[in-house]
């Protein structure tokens, strides 16, 4: 967790791996009065690959401003290395809004870890195709909205939320949300849709997973946190875990054990992408954790 947000910035990069790269980026923060507080990297390939990087750096003595940061650093820095990148201020908190169903664990893990500071974020809005969670919601002074969702109203729902996020989100956590959001609304937020669920898939599709899983007599359950993409449940993947089983466990039991997956699983990937931790690279992200 970054220990002073409001002196730190964060620099993240995509590129053609060559030799020079990271002695181009420091020294050019080097000459702007900044300093270097954490600084990872990664290579797909020591030959011909490509590399990522995620650096933060301290702002008090920065000769610039943030405007003229970023276009000094695209035109000395990024056009020579053909880097993909960019810079976000710790200090901005991301809108964080958040789509839930009737399941309220994933969700009141969230908003208790943005209640304790544990989440720099600001929350404009729940949205629930169910009321139940309204008075749990408002608890925490979020505002809750409710909007209906069943197959024959997903095109005004939709439409119905998007409006109520334009302008308010960043990005968008699903949950436990159950309910499929089409291609045309997962555009909107494209790598900003956080979907946490079992990882019993593809195995036990549908309905009741924990029972399906019971019956086969599984010895490891999890859950898996992604981006969400127009192919169901197959967008890239942020954070997973597992937990061990056995015939001691009733069905009751795997649920339990699910559930504190889902929320600890969901909690730390929503922080991740906060925290400007993760690079998705195609189908795969680089998680600097």
């Amino acid at each position: 967790m970054t220990t002073q947000p409001e002196t730190t910035a964060r620099l993240l990069v995509t590129c053609p791996d060559r030799p020079g790269i990271v002695s181009a980026v420091t020294t050019f923060l080097y000459h702007h009065g900044v300093n270097i507080t954490e600084l990872d990297q990664h290579s797909s390939d020591p030959s011909g690959g490509k590399f990522f990087l995620r650096l933060e750096f301290q702002t008090p003595n920065l000769d610039l401003t943030r405007d003229a940061l970023l276009r000094a650093f695209g035109d000395v820095v990024g056009k020579r290395f053909e880097m993909d990148w960019r810079i976000a201020f710790a200090a901005d908190k991301p809108r964080m809004a958040i789509l839930v169903s009737r399941h309220d664990h994933a969700l009141l893990e969230l908003l208790w870890r943005y209640a304790r500071g544990e989440l720099r974020v600001e929350i404009p809005m729940v949205v629930s195709n169910h009321a139940d969670l309204k008075a749990a919601v408002e608890g925490f002074g979020v505002p809750f909205q409710h909007v209906a969702f069943t197959a024959e109203t997903q095109q005004a729902a939709e439409a119905q939320m998007l409006a109520a996020l334009h302008g308010k989100a960043d990005f968008v956590v699903l949950a436990r949300y159950m309910r499929i959001l089409s291609a045309d609304f997962v555009q909107h937020y494209t790598s900003r849709i956080i979907n946490i669920h079992h990882s019993f898939l593809p195995a036990f599709p549908g309905g009741d997973p924990y029972q399906q899983a019971y019956q086969h007599g599984v010895k490891l359950i999890g859950a898996t946190a992604h981006y969400v993409t127009a192919e169901l449940d197959q967008g890239p993947i942020i954070e997973q875990d597992t937990a061990r089983v056995s015939h001691r466990h009733s069905v009751d039991d795997l649920k339990r054990l699910g559930r504190d997956m889902e929320r600890q699983v969901l909690s730390r990937a929503v922080r991740w992408h906060v925290e400007d931790r993760i690079i998705v690279d195609g189908n795969k992200t680089v998680v600097f954790a």
